[in-house]
């Protein structure tokens, strides 16, 4: 074991990461280099107008019809980790990502066929976020979820802060090449996760004979739990939208008033998204060592509270400082809920339906990204850039609000320990060296 902490704060993040199940550690390399290889999304835009010759407005109508990939995506993503695994869930995922890029690389056909191969790729990628932290669900205790979904975003993040850098360098040489880097990165993800995760990854999924009786004393505590229903955590989700709709909101809104009304660089809005990135890697694993000490309730809350207070420094001193102070702020708040909420799925929903829930939390996110910009840009259109800021200030307050007003549990995650660390169920651990 490494070292711990210089006075006494507990096992270091190192520790804490080698203590993750192999197939975890797999696939946040995976989902790493994934996110890194995403070189095509950022720039579809730009191919679809110089590579393919249509017009801007051919372009986002594609690239609109296209997108509602992701939700198909999401809901599918679901039912399918339940049905065949979550394995499969995530190499077809990325089959069908590195598929659809294929066809918009070699194909040369009418404008619509670019929108249904578009769809393809966006239906893999909206399957993947919910399938991989129906993994991590899966393959973690209680106690280590908070640790392992911060990881898994961090991952993310640095992956997102890279991928756009390197398409950019791989369309200035050749948009088949910037095509070919996405699709290898997709099968080299999809190679890992077929060598190192585990076929069937749920806790109960390995019970011999000689379990019968433990096994049915876990089935019957679970079976009591799950009768509670669920619907505390669907409300939950269901008003993570109001946290979600101000991030891509910000993603509409920024860079158009960082260009017409501060007249700045649109290279500004490049370091607004390097800002985010530097302080999820920088202090992301500083949130999640102390958000473990509160309840469920007070972190939402208080995530809405610096969503809220990084947008009022947006509405009230617009400058070119303010973006700066409003990033840091905002993003704290964006790193408690980011690992809250699949944190509050894995402890309190049934394990037979951890993967739909999974899946309604990317859906949530699919809804924002499709009605947020067109709400925001109807606004802007009608009213100008204030009154933009001033719904997405109202948006976190709202969050708020409502998840005040929420019966929040706490208690299904001590349930989950008990279930776990019986004699007689598998341990995460042992789920990650067997059934590849």
């Amino acid at each position: 074991m490494a070292t711990d902490e210089p006075g006494g704060g507990g096992p270091t993040w190192l520790t804490r990461f080698r203590a993750l199940p192999l197939a975890l550690r797999v696939l946040f390399l995976a989902a790493f280099v994934n996110r890194a290889g995403m070189f095509v999304f950022p720039l579809l835009a730009v191919y679809l107008v110089r590579g393919k010759g249509l017009s801007t407005a051919e372009a986002g109508l594609l690239i609109s019809v296209g997108s509602t990939g992701l939700l198909v995506g999401s809901l599918l993503s679901g039912p399918f980790c339940d049905l065949r695994g979550r394995r499969p869930a995530l190499v077809c995922a990325l089959l069908l990502n590195a598929a659809g890029y294929l066809g918009l690389a070699t194909l040369d056909g009418p404008p619509w066929t670019y929108a249904v191969l578009l769809f393809a790729a966006l239906v893999g990628m909206g399957m993947f976020g919910p399938a991989s932290n129906t993994l991590i669900a899966d393959l973690t205790t209680p106690e280590q979820r908070p640790f392992a979904y911060t990881v898994s975003y961090i991952g993310n993040n640095m992956g997102m802060g890279i991928g756009p850098l390197l398409g950019g360098v791989a369309a200035a040489y050749s948009y088949h090449v910037m095509f070919a880097g996405n699709i290898v990165a997709g099968l080299l993800c999809a190679a890992l996760i077929v060598a190192w995760v585990p076929r069937d990854s749920r806790r109960g999924a390995r019970r011999t004979d000689g379990d019968a009786d433990g096994a049915a004393r876990t089935e019957g505590k679970r079976g009591r739990y799950s009768a509670l229903g669920h619907g505390h955590v669907l409300l939950l989700v269901l008003v993570s939208f109001f946290y979600v709709a101000p991030l891509i909101g910000l993603e509409y809104a920024l860079p158009l008033a960082v260009t017409t009304v501060l007249d700045e660089s649109a290279g500004l809005v490049g370091v607004v998204y390097t800002i985010n990135s530097v302080i999820v890697v920088c202090f992301g694993l500083m949130v999640e060592k102390r958000i473990q000490q509160y309840s469920t309730k007070a972190l939402l809350i208080v995530a809405g509270l610096l969503w809220a207070l990084g947008l009022a420094v947006l509405y009230f001193a617009f400058s070119l400082p303010a973006v700066l102070l409003s990033t840091v702020v905002w993003t704290l708040g964006e790193i408690i809920a980011s690992v809250v909420v699949p944190t509050y799925i894995a402890d309190h929903v049934d394990e037979r339906r951890v993967g739909s829930f999974m899946a309604l939390n990317g859906f949530v996110l699919g809804v924002a990204r499709l009605v947020v910009p067109v709400g925001l840009g109807v606004i802007w259109q009608s009213h100008g850039d204030r009154p933009v800021f001033l719904t997405l200030l109202i948006t976190p307050v709202v969050g708020m609000a409502a998840f005040a007003l929420l019966r929040v549990r706490n208690a299904a995650a001590a349930l989950d320990t008990t279930i776990q660390t019986s004699p007689t169920a598998p341990s995460a651990t042992s789920a990650s060296t067997t059934g590849k």
